[in-house]
């Protein structure tokens, strides 16, 4: 019981183990690695952090201006002597100015989260397709090395077929009241040595005729057995090729995936044994409501908002500013005025300050701007909506094609390894011939590898949609 006990915690550990390995290694949780680590988004991100500092620039007042001058020589006045004036000023936008300009920055730094956002699915778009690549990649080379021991069993079989004795096989002497000529048929080199004995020949057997027809068969039967043979071992060299090819391809896939999750090129990715249909069901009417998530498309909205409020904030540029201030002027006291009741005494001074915004043209030119900036964004709006219209009729045909694939692949290849493993039993028993086996055997290699393509190319259809609706 002690022993059985410790089996089953193990077996539990390691399904534990296994199912922790499972999910780490798994498709989400690539993703989470690329959201995290990849370039592209934290460059984005970053981005976006700093468009967040913008706000608080703008909604701050101007700097207030400070000015100190000192009299080398104290200027003489009716009460005193001046000896510096200190002078500090703040200017004061118009109402609302601020707030146009905050709202504005607000808005563009939203549209840098929607640049973010538009990055980080592009990435995990970009993730997903070369993780089905290595899937792809993955299954053609377990399929080619399935098929290779195949066709090493075919070789084998070939090779002790060319090797075995054939059966004899005699010409028949015609008697002399027929007429017609006996033929021989395919014979052994064996068949030779039993028709070169006289009195081993029965009767009615020519032992000339079918010491020629044995010579002519046996040689016939071996050339074809080695023909067979030859075809073999050019086809597993085929393959082999091919598996060396995949496999170096699968290197730079791999490096290619890894430098999305910005780490080592080296490093393995973890791809499942089998690939499963993702479960999405397509939206029924194709509307432009439908892109409404999409980051782009928030991003040129946002960009537009912005232009608003700028709009807002250059008209209230247009008005004045109006700065407030004071005039501190330090005076000593003068021996000429020595009973003035104000000699010695500072002076202080309230002023107020006000621009006057007369050249119109630059303000004019800034309205134009942005006039001509939200009718780009018009167009950009209208001509992303199209595109991703485009990829979307492009994603659906590619998501119907998979779908219609998997179902066809499927069941050919079903029916091909059936047929393989019937003709297999006839080559053995020598009524089917190496050239159909050879043939069928590509058919079931070509089918399994296409419907592995149809499944990776179906969720790869289905992220492509995800990609363009963010749903």
């Amino acid at each position: 019981m002690k022993t059985v006990y410790k089996f089953c915690i193990i077996g539990l550990f390691s399904t534990w183990v296994g199912l922790l390995q499972a999910q780490k290694d798994s498709l989400a949780t690539y993703l989470l690695l690329a959201a995290k680590n990849n370039p592209t988004v934290i460059q984005k991100y970053n981005q976006y952090q700093a468009s967040l500092q913008k706000v608080p620039q703008v909604g701050a007042l101007p700097d207030p201006q400070l000015s100190l001058g000192i009299f080398l020589s104290p200027m003489e006045l009716v009460s005193g002597k001046q000896y510096a004036n200190i002078q500090l000023m703040q200017m004061f936008p118009w109402f609302g100015t601020l707030r146009a300009a905050k709202d504005e920055m607000s808005l563009m730094a939203k549209a840098n989260y929607e640049a973010m956002e538009d990055a980080k699915q592009q990435t995990f778009w970009n993730v997903q397709q070369s993780w089905y690549e290595l899937y792809k990649v993955e299954q053609s080379i377990r399929i080619s090395k399935k098929n290779l021991d195949i066709l090493r069993s075919v070789e084998r079989m070939a090779l002790i077929k060319f090797k075995a004795p054939t059966k004899t096989s005699y010409a028949i002497t015609p008697r002399p009241s027929v007429t017609s000529t006996a033929t021989g048929t395919s014979s052994s080199s064996g068949m030779q040595t039993m028709g070169g004995a006289d009195n081993a020949t029965p009767a009615g057997i020519s032992s000339g005729s079918m010491n020629t027809g044995g010579s002519a068969m046996g040689s016939s039967s071996g050339g074809a057995g080695l023909t067979d043979l030859y075809r073999v071992k050019m086809d597993i060299g085929e393959l082999e090729n091919n598996i060396a090819s995949l496999q170096s391809k699968k290197r730079s896939l791999t490096a290619k995936f890894n430098a999305y999750l910005n780490r080592q090129a080296e490093i393995p990715v973890s791809i499942p044994d089998t690939l499963s249909e993702e479960p999405y069901q397509m939206p029924e009417k194709i509307t432009d409501s439908l892109f409404a998530n999409n980051p782009m498309l928030s991003m040129i909205r946002y960009d537009n908002q912005a232009v608003d409020a700028r709009k807002r904030m250059i008209r209230k540029m247009g008005y004045p500013m109006i700065g407030l201030g004071v005039n501190y002027s330090v005076i000593g006291k003068s021996d000429e005025a020595m009973n003035a009741d104000m000699n010695g005494k500072d002076m202080i001074m309230p002023m107020i300050n006000i621009t006057l915004p007369i050249y119109r043209v630059k303000y004019k030119a800034m309205r134009k701007e942005a006039d001509w900036n939200q009718k780009a964004n018009d167009a950009a709006y209208v001509a992303t909506v199209n595109e991703l219209r485009t990829n979307y009729y492009q994603a659906l045909e590619a998501y119907e094609d998979a779908q219609r694939r998997i179902k066809l692949y499927a069941n050919q290849t079903r029916l091909s390894e059936q047929t393989l493993n019937l003709m297999l039993k006839n080559f053995t028993a020598s009524s089917t011939s190496l050239t159909d086996v050879l043939t069928v055997r590509q058919q079931v290699l070509d089918y399994e590898l296409k419907q592995n393509d149809a499944l990776a190319d179906y969720n790869v259809a289905v992220a492509w949609v995800k990609r363009i609706l963010c749903n």
